[in-house]
């Protein structure tokens, strides 16, 4: 049934992106005023990682800590994304099979992949959008 269902028929285009030597303070805050739970990270117009809400959370200073509070900001001011994104991102090409996608997603435990034609970024696609589809497609009972 979905064997020809494509990725660009699914994924979102043009997604928010962030640069490498964005501050992770930055990267946070695009996530939440953009609703989103991961960025495709650039450098000079290149894909070269992507950063989670959970790399963000994980990089987050812990309650254990011995720290000031001033000392905590600085710190947390001073980290750029380039530091927590995944490096080696995986992606699929707008060609791709959604099928092919969701079974990249199962295998590698990831819940979304950047969409690239040739060296260009075009999209991302989701378990979110994979759930739409599926929604999206369902047969109404009679």
């Amino acid at each position: 049934m979905f064997e020809n269902v494509t990725v660009k028929e699914w994924m979102t285009p043009n997604p928010v992106t962030i640069d490498s030597s964005a501050k992770i303070s930055e990267a946070h805050q695009a996530m939440k005023s953009k609703s989103v739970r991961r960025l495709p990270v650039l450098h000079d117009g290149k894909l070269v990682g992507i950063i989670t809400i959970g790399d963000v959370r994980e990089a987050s200073p812990s309650d254990a800590t011995t720290l000031s509070i001033w000392e905590l900001n600085y710190l947390w001011a001073q980290l750029t994304v380039e530091k927590v994104m995944t490096k080696n991102v995986i992606s699929v090409s707008p060609d791709q099979s959604i099928l092919d996608a969701a079974q990249i997603m199962l295998e590698k435990k990831i819940s979304g992949l950047p969409v690239v034609q040739g060296d260009q970024l075009v999209g991302i696609i989701t378990e979110s959008d994979i759930f739409r589809m599926l929604v999206r497609s369902r047969v109404p009972s009679k």
